[in-house]
């Protein structure tokens, strides 16, 4: 595992989603609820931004063709076979952290 720091705890408000770089990865930070998870930030439809889409609940529509992902699992809700990257997620102190290993 290699965690890697991201941002600061209170730099992603509660429901919302950011785009970050995290190590040689480009993750969607999402903080439901106060706990926080982490995916890929690339849409696998056409690559679409996941960290600029809407966040409703645990739900991330991706900005440019609506395809919806659960951020606590990372499947597509239309189609639950298909997932994209989930990423291990510690808070630290003030700091959250993603295994991007």
């Amino acid at each position: 595992m290699a965690f890697v720091r991201a941002t600061g705890r209170n730099d992603v408000a509660t429901g919302t989603i950011q785009e970050f770089q995290v190590g040689e990865k480009n993750i969607a930070l999402a903080n439901v609820a106060g706990k926080f998870f982490a995916i890929n930030n690339v849409c696998l439809h056409q690559g679409g931004p996941l960290g600029e889409g809407d966040l409703d609940r645990q739900v991330v529509t991706c900005p440019w063709h609506g395809w919806q992902y659960d951020v606590t699992n990372g499947q597509l809700l239309s189609n639950s076979a298909v997932t994209t990257t989930c990423y291990s997620v510690e808070i630290r102190g003030d700091d959250v952290f993603v295994d991007v290993g």
